[in-house]
């Protein structure tokens, strides 16, 4: 396969997909382990953010970490590119369509749903990186009063995800970007392995348990977050 055709022929894209997917993946649980820190403050009530703010600073301070944050970006865009391509491919394909719908008997209904679920994720994405990425990055936004640590200045992150989720829409519309995530990865975490070669059915039928497991570990957890702040669990 040329270089031309992983991004132009049907198997091509969805090799492409498959392991964007799976790069995706190694982010998704680097960066639930991180938020997760936040939630250090329900174990140490003097934690105040800071297990948290000092994991935020490291990410955001080490050189390897922010040149991987470019393939990140690149792999995020180059996943939703070709998702919308293979979903205008696959349309095209169906245009005749069946005589008698074969509902979740061919496919279950979020296989069939990525396009709607990967653009909810999009929008979710947005709304996600204007709230933390780029005050983090670029404006520093409601990060005006550093926190210090053993001498060192950081951004205030937690104190940033406080007053975020204190909005109730916010929480509300990060919750529906963490359902749509939880289906999104309940299709493409086994999907990934098999794009790029798995087949063995009693491989396929593990990826599938843990896969399961993995879309609701990631997704709870990142929708508890929201939830803990704006009910004040997490202060």
């Amino acid at each position: 396969m040329t270089f031309k055709q992983m991004f132009t022929s049907s198997i091509g894209k969805k090799l492409v997909m498959g392991l964007t997917g799976l790069f995706l993946i190694t982010f998704l649980i680097v960066h639930v382990s991180i938020n997760a820190c936040v939630f250090a403050d329900l174990v140490n009530p003097d934690d105040n953010g800071q297990m948290f703010n000092k994991a935020a600073h490291f990410m955001g301070s080490t050189v390897l970490i922010r040149i991987m944050e470019v393939g990140l970006m690149a792999g995020i865009l180059l996943h939703i590119i070709q998702g919308y391509m293979l979903e205008l491919q696959n349309r095209q394909t169906r245009s005749v369509g069946y005589d008698v719908s074969m509902g979740s008997k061919g496919s279950k209904w979020y296989s069939r749903s990525m396009g709607l679920l990967g653009t909810l994720l999009l929008l979710f994405f947005v709304l996600h990186f204007s709230h933390f990425w780029v005050p983090a990055r670029f404006t520093h936004a409601g990060l005006d009063i550093p926190v210090n640590y053993n001498g060192v200045d950081m951004h205030d992150m937690f104190g940033l995800m406080k007053v975020t989720f204190s909005e109730l829409w916010v929480v509300i519309a990060y919750l529906i970007g963490c359902f749509s995530l939880f289906w999104h990865l309940m299709h493409g975490f086994q999907s990934a392995f098999r794009t790029v070669g798995v087949s063995n059915n009693r491989y396929l039928l593990l990826l599938n348990t843990i896969g399961i497991g993995f879309s609701i570990v990631v997704s709870v957890l990142f929708a508890l977050m929201p939830i803990a702040f704006h009910l004040k669990w997490i202060e």
